[in-house]
């Protein structure tokens, strides 16, 4: 938590682009700071495929893990919820 905000990083397949932008929507008018993915590579970002790109990614997105106490795979659950 950073001051009164819950920091959360969302996780899951790109394949559910939109799933993550609503989630992170919701979220984020909810109060809470939200960490997620900068490409959507299953769904047309192909950036991600180009050498090396989606190892560093990958590795990228487990230190956006490190650095939150609460990660969510987007689906009902709220900023409000215990996580």
């Amino acid at each position: 938590m950073i001051q009164n905000y819950k920091v959360i990083t969302l996780c899951g397949s790109t394949r559910f682009k939109e799933q993550f932008i609503e989630t992170q929507k919701r979220l984020t008018l909810e109060g809470c700071i939200v960490i997620s993915v900068g490409l959507f590579g299953h769904s047309g970002d192909e950036e991600v495929w180009k050498p090396g790109t989606k190892k560093m990614l990958d590795d990228m997105h487990k230190r956006k893990i490190d650095m939150t106490l609460n990660e969510l795979i987007p689906n009902k659950v709220s900023c409000g919820d215990d996580l």
